[in-house]
Protein backbone atom coordinates (compact mmCIF):
# COMPACT_ATOMS: atom_id res chain seq x y z
CA UNK A 1 0.00 0.00 0.00
CA UNK A 2 1.44 3.44 -0.47
CA UNK A 3 1.67 6.11 1.79
CA UNK A 4 0.97 8.81 0.74
CA UNK A 5 1.58 11.22 3.89
CA UNK A 6 5.58 10.10 2.83
CA UNK A 7 4.69 11.17 -0.71
CA UNK A 8 3.64 14.50 0.28
CA UNK A 9 6.47 15.09 2.69
CA UNK A 10 8.81 15.32 -0.70
CA UNK A 11 7.57 17.98 -2.19
CA UNK A 12 7.27 21.66 -1.18
CA UNK A 13 4.19 22.98 -0.84
CA UNK A 14 3.45 26.85 0.34
CA UNK A 15 2.12 27.52 3.65
CA UNK A 16 -1.33 28.50 2.38
CA UNK A 17 -1.52 27.10 -1.49
CA UNK A 18 -4.21 24.68 -2.37
CA UNK A 19 -2.30 23.01 -5.28
CA UNK A 20 -4.57 21.54 -7.97
CA UNK A 21 -2.62 22.76 -11.10
CA UNK A 22 -0.12 19.23 -11.19
CA UNK A 23 -1.24 18.71 -14.57
CA UNK A 24 0.05 22.05 -15.68
CA UNK A 25 3.18 22.06 -13.76
CA UNK A 26 4.17 19.72 -10.92
CA UNK A 27 5.24 21.50 -7.86
CA UNK A 28 8.74 21.38 -6.59
CA UNK A 29 10.00 17.99 -4.89
CA UNK A 30 12.51 18.85 -1.79
CA UNK A 31 15.13 16.38 -3.50
CA UNK A 32 15.54 18.61 -6.50
CA UNK A 33 17.02 21.66 -4.97
CA UNK A 34 19.87 19.51 -3.45
CA UNK A 35 20.49 17.11 -6.52
CA UNK A 36 20.57 20.37 -9.17
CA UNK A 37 22.88 22.11 -6.99
CA UNK A 38 25.18 19.34 -6.28
CA UNK A 39 25.49 19.11 -9.71
CA UNK A 40 26.19 22.88 -10.73
CA UNK A 41 28.94 22.61 -7.74
CA UNK A 42 30.54 19.58 -7.69
CA UNK A 43 30.17 18.37 -11.83
CA UNK A 44 29.58 21.28 -13.44
CA UNK A 45 31.70 23.62 -11.30
CA UNK A 46 34.90 20.49 -10.30
CA UNK A 47 34.41 18.47 -13.18
CA UNK A 48 33.63 21.25 -15.78
CA UNK A 49 33.98 19.32 -19.30
CA UNK A 50 34.87 16.41 -17.71
CA UNK A 51 31.70 15.26 -16.28
CA UNK A 52 30.27 14.11 -19.75
CA UNK A 53 32.49 11.28 -18.83
CA UNK A 54 32.90 11.04 -15.04
CA UNK A 55 29.40 12.24 -13.66
CA UNK A 56 27.89 10.23 -16.32
CA UNK A 57 26.08 13.17 -17.83
CA UNK A 58 26.15 11.69 -21.58
CA UNK A 59 24.43 8.64 -20.75
CA UNK A 60 21.67 9.97 -18.15
CA UNK A 61 18.77 10.33 -21.64
CA UNK A 62 19.08 6.23 -21.67
CA UNK A 63 19.22 5.78 -17.66
CA UNK A 64 16.75 8.12 -16.79
CA UNK A 65 14.26 7.27 -19.78
CA UNK A 66 14.24 3.27 -18.18
CA UNK A 67 12.92 5.16 -15.05
CA UNK A 68 10.34 7.02 -16.82
CA UNK A 69 9.84 3.83 -18.80
CA UNK A 70 8.78 1.62 -15.66
CA UNK A 71 5.65 4.36 -15.22
CA UNK A 72 4.87 3.71 -18.28
CA UNK A 73 5.11 0.47 -19.32
CA UNK A 74 7.98 0.18 -21.54
CA UNK A 75 9.98 -2.25 -22.11
CA UNK A 76 13.74 -1.36 -20.55
CA UNK A 77 15.83 0.21 -23.46
CA UNK A 78 12.88 1.91 -25.14
CA UNK A 79 12.81 5.37 -23.85
CA UNK A 80 15.32 8.02 -24.02
CA UNK A 81 14.83 10.99 -23.17
CA UNK A 82 15.39 14.56 -24.39
CA UNK A 83 13.96 18.04 -26.39
CA UNK A 84 10.65 19.09 -26.40
CA UNK A 85 7.27 16.83 -26.44
CA UNK A 86 6.28 19.02 -29.87
CA UNK A 87 9.92 17.57 -31.42
CA UNK A 88 9.41 14.23 -29.85
CA UNK A 89 5.22 14.25 -31.59
CA UNK A 90 7.18 15.67 -34.67
CA UNK A 91 9.78 12.34 -34.92
CA UNK A 92 7.56 9.95 -34.05
CA UNK A 93 4.90 10.80 -36.15
CA UNK A 94 7.85 11.27 -39.31
CA UNK A 95 9.05 8.02 -38.09
CA UNK A 96 5.38 6.39 -38.20
CA UNK A 97 4.18 7.87 -41.55
CA UNK A 98 7.70 6.34 -43.09
CA UNK A 99 6.57 2.84 -41.70
CA UNK A 100 2.73 3.35 -43.78
CA UNK A 101 4.73 4.81 -47.14
CA UNK A 102 1.35 3.77 -49.19
CA UNK A 103 -1.22 5.69 -47.13
CA UNK A 104 -1.59 9.32 -46.80
CA UNK A 105 -4.15 10.03 -43.79
CA UNK A 106 -3.14 10.99 -40.23
CA UNK A 107 -6.43 10.30 -38.01
CA UNK A 108 -6.54 12.74 -34.43
CA UNK A 109 -9.29 14.13 -32.57
CA UNK A 110 -10.65 17.28 -31.65
CA UNK A 111 -9.58 16.63 -27.40
CA UNK A 112 -5.79 16.56 -28.92
CA UNK A 113 -3.51 19.03 -27.59
CA UNK A 114 -3.27 21.69 -30.24
CA UNK A 115 0.56 21.79 -30.86
CA UNK A 116 0.13 17.83 -31.63
CA UNK A 117 -1.88 18.92 -34.59
CA UNK A 118 -0.13 21.78 -35.39
CA UNK A 119 3.49 19.61 -35.62
CA UNK A 120 1.45 17.14 -37.36
CA UNK A 121 0.50 20.02 -39.97
CA UNK A 122 3.89 21.46 -40.40
CA UNK A 123 5.16 17.79 -41.15
CA UNK A 124 2.76 17.20 -44.04
CA UNK A 125 3.01 20.74 -45.54
CA UNK A 126 7.29 20.18 -45.21
CA UNK A 127 6.83 16.39 -46.84
CA UNK A 128 4.52 17.57 -49.85
CA UNK A 129 3.22 13.96 -50.55
CA UNK A 130 -0.28 14.62 -50.43
CA UNK A 131 -0.89 13.43 -46.43
CA UNK A 132 -4.31 14.50 -44.80
CA UNK A 133 -4.64 15.74 -40.97
CA UNK A 134 -7.86 13.96 -40.48
CA UNK A 135 -9.84 15.32 -36.82
CA UNK A 136 -13.05 13.54 -35.76
CA UNK A 137 -14.48 13.73 -32.54
CA UNK A 138 -13.32 11.98 -29.53
CA UNK A 139 -16.54 9.45 -29.84
CA UNK A 140 -15.77 9.08 -33.11
CA UNK A 141 -12.11 8.12 -33.75
CA UNK A 142 -12.41 3.85 -33.25
CA UNK A 143 -14.95 4.08 -36.19
CA UNK A 144 -12.93 6.53 -38.48
CA UNK A 145 -10.37 4.15 -38.35
CA UNK A 146 -10.15 2.17 -41.54
CA UNK A 147 -7.54 0.77 -44.28
CA UNK A 148 -6.85 4.79 -45.20
CA UNK A 149 -5.19 5.79 -42.40
CA UNK A 150 -1.59 5.53 -41.88
CA UNK A 151 -1.33 6.73 -38.75
CA UNK A 152 -3.54 6.88 -35.04
CA UNK A 153 -2.27 9.84 -33.35
CA UNK A 154 -3.79 10.23 -30.46
CA UNK A 155 -3.21 12.11 -27.33
CA UNK A 156 -4.45 9.23 -24.06
CA UNK A 157 -5.84 11.90 -21.65
CA UNK A 158 -7.91 14.90 -23.61
CA UNK A 159 -6.37 18.29 -22.12
CA UNK A 160 -9.58 19.99 -21.66
CA UNK A 161 -12.32 17.25 -20.01
CA UNK A 162 -10.07 14.52 -18.86
CA UNK A 163 -11.91 11.90 -21.57
CA UNK A 164 -9.97 9.43 -21.25
CA UNK A 165 -9.23 7.28 -24.48
CA UNK A 166 -8.63 3.15 -24.62
CA UNK A 167 -5.12 2.97 -25.55
CA UNK A 168 -5.08 -1.02 -26.08
CA UNK A 169 -8.80 -1.10 -28.30
CA UNK A 170 -7.67 1.36 -30.41
CA UNK A 171 -4.06 0.20 -30.96
CA UNK A 172 -5.54 -3.05 -31.51
CA UNK A 173 -8.33 -1.65 -34.30
CA UNK A 174 -5.40 0.72 -35.80
CA UNK A 175 -2.69 -2.52 -36.14
CA UNK A 176 -6.26 -4.63 -37.70
CA UNK A 177 -6.39 -2.27 -40.62
CA UNK A 178 -2.42 -1.75 -41.03
CA UNK A 179 -2.18 1.38 -39.62
CA UNK A 180 0.69 2.91 -36.59
CA UNK A 181 -0.21 4.18 -33.38
CA UNK A 182 1.59 7.28 -31.78
CA UNK A 183 -0.18 7.83 -28.35
CA UNK A 184 0.78 11.42 -26.45
CA UNK A 185 1.06 10.44 -22.68
CA UNK A 186 1.56 14.03 -21.29
CA UNK A 187 -1.58 14.02 -19.48
CA UNK A 188 -1.18 10.38 -18.74
CA UNK A 189 2.35 9.31 -17.28
CA UNK A 190 2.35 9.83 -13.24
CA UNK A 191 -1.57 10.54 -13.30
CA UNK A 192 -2.66 6.95 -14.21
CA UNK A 193 -1.29 3.37 -14.84
CA UNK A 194 0.01 2.87 -18.09
CA UNK A 195 1.11 -0.40 -20.47
CA UNK A 196 2.72 0.45 -23.54
CA UNK A 197 4.26 -2.79 -24.17
CA UNK A 198 1.13 -4.67 -23.12
CA UNK A 199 -1.33 -2.56 -25.33
CA UNK A 200 1.00 -3.25 -27.98
CA UNK A 201 1.55 0.79 -28.64
CA UNK A 202 4.32 1.54 -31.90
CA UNK A 203 5.45 4.75 -30.69
CA UNK A 204 4.49 7.13 -27.42
CA UNK A 205 5.95 10.51 -26.49
CA UNK A 206 5.28 12.73 -23.24
CA UNK A 207 6.39 15.84 -21.17
CA UNK A 208 7.46 15.01 -17.42
CA UNK A 209 7.11 18.75 -15.80
CA UNK A 210 3.27 17.71 -15.17
CA UNK A 211 2.48 14.85 -12.91
CA UNK A 212 6.33 13.58 -12.97
CA UNK A 213 7.42 16.91 -11.58
CA UNK A 214 10.70 17.29 -13.62
CA UNK A 215 10.44 21.01 -13.23
CA UNK A 216 9.12 23.84 -15.76
CA UNK A 217 10.70 23.02 -19.25
CA UNK A 218 11.85 19.73 -18.37
CA UNK A 219 12.50 17.22 -21.14
CA UNK A 220 10.61 15.06 -22.80
CA UNK A 221 10.47 11.49 -23.81
CA UNK A 222 10.13 9.15 -26.51
CA UNK A 223 9.20 5.51 -26.87
CA UNK A 224 9.43 3.65 -29.65
CA UNK A 225 8.58 -0.51 -29.69
CA UNK A 226 11.45 -2.76 -29.95
CA UNK A 227 9.72 -4.21 -33.49
CA UNK A 228 10.60 -1.09 -34.85
CA UNK A 229 13.45 0.20 -32.87
CA UNK A 230 16.38 -0.77 -35.17
CA UNK A 231 14.69 -0.03 -38.33
CA UNK A 232 12.53 3.55 -37.92
CA UNK A 233 14.41 6.47 -40.03
CA UNK A 234 15.24 9.41 -37.62
CA UNK A 235 13.62 12.42 -39.12
CA UNK A 236 15.69 14.60 -37.07
CA UNK A 237 19.30 13.48 -38.12
CA UNK A 238 20.86 14.74 -35.12
CA UNK A 239 24.42 14.77 -33.50
CA UNK A 240 23.55 12.36 -30.85
CA UNK A 241 21.77 10.28 -32.81
CA UNK A 242 24.72 9.37 -35.19
CA UNK A 243 25.81 5.69 -34.00
CA UNK A 244 29.86 7.33 -33.26
CA UNK A 245 29.20 10.97 -32.25
CA UNK A 246 32.93 11.22 -31.94
CA UNK A 247 34.15 9.88 -34.55
CA UNK A 248 32.81 13.14 -36.64
CA UNK A 249 31.46 12.16 -39.85
CA UNK A 250 30.18 13.81 -42.54
CA UNK A 251 27.59 11.26 -43.08
CA UNK A 252 24.90 10.21 -41.12
CA UNK A 253 24.58 6.42 -39.30
CA UNK A 254 21.55 5.94 -36.92
CA UNK A 255 22.89 4.75 -33.78
CA UNK A 256 21.26 1.50 -32.52
CA UNK A 257 17.59 1.43 -31.16
CA UNK A 258 16.37 3.92 -29.03
CA UNK A 259 19.64 6.26 -29.27
CA UNK A 260 18.71 7.27 -32.94
CA UNK A 261 15.86 9.60 -31.66
CA UNK A 262 18.49 11.17 -29.83
CA UNK A 263 18.30 14.61 -31.23
CA UNK A 264 20.97 17.59 -29.88
CA UNK A 265 23.11 17.78 -26.35
CA UNK A 266 21.09 16.82 -23.67
CA UNK A 267 19.73 19.26 -20.94
CA UNK A 268 21.75 17.97 -18.35
CA UNK A 269 20.64 20.61 -14.97
CA UNK A 270 16.71 19.61 -16.53
CA UNK A 271 17.75 16.26 -15.99
CA UNK A 272 19.28 16.20 -12.59
CA UNK A 273 15.96 17.71 -11.73
CA UNK A 274 14.06 14.78 -13.33
CA UNK A 275 15.85 12.61 -11.91
CA UNK A 276 15.42 13.66 -8.29
CA UNK A 277 11.92 13.97 -9.01
CA UNK A 278 11.34 10.02 -9.89
CA UNK A 279 12.55 9.45 -6.69
CA UNK A 280 9.65 10.42 -5.02
CA UNK A 281 8.05 7.06 -7.08
CA UNK A 282 10.33 4.81 -5.65
CA UNK A 283 8.11 2.49 -3.77
CA UNK A 284 4.49 4.33 -5.43
CA UNK A 285 1.98 1.59 -6.49
CA UNK A 286 0.44 3.47 -9.69
CA UNK A 287 -2.60 1.07 -8.93
CA UNK A 288 -2.63 2.37 -5.28
CA UNK A 289 -2.40 6.46 -7.20
CA UNK A 290 -5.24 5.59 -9.63
CA UNK A 291 -7.92 4.59 -6.94
CA UNK A 292 -6.82 7.43 -4.76
CA UNK A 293 -6.69 9.51 -8.01
CA UNK A 294 -10.63 8.22 -8.79
CA UNK A 295 -11.72 9.07 -5.37
CA UNK A 296 -10.75 12.95 -4.52
CA UNK A 297 -12.05 13.32 -8.02
CA UNK A 298 -15.48 12.31 -7.19
CA UNK A 299 -15.28 14.10 -4.16
CA UNK A 300 -14.56 17.00 -5.79
CA UNK A 301 -17.26 16.33 -8.37
CA UNK A 302 -20.08 15.68 -5.62
CA UNK A 303 -19.38 18.95 -3.72
CA UNK A 304 -19.08 21.23 -6.09
CA UNK A 305 -22.35 19.93 -7.59
CA UNK A 306 -24.20 20.27 -4.04
CA UNK A 307 -22.67 23.67 -3.31
CA UNK A 308 -22.17 25.29 -7.03
CA UNK A 309 -24.74 24.30 -8.95
CA UNK A 310 -23.91 27.07 -11.76
CA UNK A 311 -20.92 25.12 -12.60
CA UNK A 312 -21.62 23.17 -14.96
CA UNK A 313 -19.23 19.38 -15.08
CA UNK A 314 -17.04 18.93 -18.60
CA UNK A 315 -15.14 16.31 -17.69
CA UNK A 316 -16.95 12.77 -17.81
CA UNK A 317 -18.89 11.39 -14.67
CA UNK A 318 -17.16 7.74 -14.39
CA UNK A 319 -14.03 8.10 -13.00
CA UNK A 320 -12.66 5.04 -15.11
CA UNK A 321 -13.27 7.27 -18.08
CA UNK A 322 -11.14 10.14 -17.27
CA UNK A 323 -7.47 11.14 -16.13
CA UNK A 324 -6.71 12.50 -12.84
CA UNK A 325 -8.65 16.17 -13.82
CA UNK A 326 -11.47 17.50 -13.49
CA UNK A 327 -12.96 20.28 -15.96
CA UNK A 328 -15.92 22.73 -14.82
CA UNK A 329 -17.72 25.02 -17.51
CA UNK A 330 -18.94 28.50 -17.18
CA UNK A 331 -18.77 31.66 -19.37
CA UNK A 332 -16.91 33.66 -16.76
CA UNK A 333 -14.32 30.76 -16.26
CA UNK A 334 -11.46 32.76 -16.20
CA UNK A 335 -12.06 35.11 -13.65
CA UNK A 336 -13.59 32.44 -11.54
CA UNK A 337 -10.44 31.02 -11.82
CA UNK A 338 -7.99 34.28 -10.92
CA UNK A 339 -10.54 34.47 -7.89
CA UNK A 340 -9.48 31.30 -6.83
CA UNK A 341 -5.66 31.62 -7.46
CA UNK A 342 -6.15 34.43 -5.47
CA UNK A 343 -7.64 32.73 -2.37
CA UNK A 344 -4.65 30.35 -2.71
CA UNK A 345 -6.53 27.39 -4.61
CA UNK A 346 -4.64 27.44 -8.31
CA UNK A 347 -5.87 25.49 -10.73
CA UNK A 348 -6.08 26.90 -14.37
CA UNK A 349 -8.20 27.95 -17.22
CA UNK A 350 -8.43 26.65 -20.51
CA UNK A 351 -10.39 28.28 -23.59
CA UNK A 352 -13.45 29.04 -23.87
CA UNK A 353 -14.97 28.14 -20.53
CA UNK A 354 -13.38 25.47 -18.73
CA UNK A 355 -11.67 25.78 -14.96
CA UNK A 356 -9.75 23.04 -14.78
CA UNK A 357 -8.03 21.23 -11.43
CA UNK A 358 -6.03 17.99 -11.50
CA UNK A 359 -5.63 15.85 -8.44
CA UNK A 360 -2.23 13.92 -7.64
CA UNK A 361 -2.31 11.45 -4.68
CA UNK A 362 1.52 11.96 -4.04
CA UNK A 363 0.50 15.46 -2.72
CA UNK A 364 -3.20 16.44 -2.38
CA UNK A 365 -5.67 14.81 -0.41
CA UNK A 366 -9.59 15.04 1.04
CA UNK A 367 -8.97 17.90 3.13
CA UNK A 368 -7.23 19.79 0.65
CA UNK A 369 -10.42 19.01 -2.06
CA UNK A 370 -12.99 20.11 1.27
CA UNK A 371 -11.36 22.95 1.54
CA UNK A 372 -10.66 23.93 -2.16
CA UNK A 373 -14.79 23.73 -2.65
CA UNK A 374 -15.15 25.78 0.51
CA UNK A 375 -13.41 28.59 -1.12
CA UNK A 376 -15.38 27.67 -4.50
CA UNK A 377 -18.55 27.70 -2.89
CA UNK A 378 -17.89 31.27 -1.27
CA UNK A 379 -16.59 32.79 -4.70
CA UNK A 380 -19.75 31.66 -6.58
CA UNK A 381 -22.27 32.16 -3.98
CA UNK A 382 -21.48 35.94 -3.31
CA UNK A 383 -20.06 36.64 -6.94
CA UNK A 384 -16.57 37.13 -5.91
CA UNK A 385 -15.11 36.67 -9.75
CA UNK A 386 -16.89 39.41 -10.71
CA UNK A 387 -14.20 42.62 -11.00
CA UNK A 388 -12.18 43.85 -13.68
CA UNK A 389 -9.41 42.55 -12.16
CA UNK A 390 -10.16 38.84 -12.56
CA UNK A 391 -11.27 39.24 -15.69
CA UNK A 392 -7.36 40.79 -17.38
CA UNK A 393 -6.08 38.10 -19.01
CA UNK A 394 -2.51 37.25 -18.12
CA UNK A 395 0.00 35.80 -20.89
CA UNK A 396 -0.72 32.11 -19.44
CA UNK A 397 -4.02 30.82 -18.57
Amino acid sequence: MTDFEKTRSLFYLPEGIIYLDGNSLGPLPLAAKDRVARLMTEEWGELLIKGWNKAGWMTMPRRIGDRVGRLIGAEPGTVVMGDTLSIKVYQALASALELVPRRKVVLSDSGNFPSDLYMAEGLIGSLGRGHELKIVEPEEVEAAIDETVAVLMLTEVDYRTGRLHDMKTLTKKAHSVGAIAVWDLAHTAGALPVDLAGAEADFAVGCTYKYLNGGPGAPAFIYVAPRHAEKVRPALSGWLGHESPFAFELGYRPGGGIDRMRVGTPPILGLAALDAALDAWEGVDMQDVRRQSIRLCDLFVAEVEERCPSLKLGSPRDGERRGSQISFLHEEGYAIMQALIARGVIGDFRAPNAIRFGFTPLYIGEQDVIKAVDILQDIMTNRLWDTAEYRQRALVT
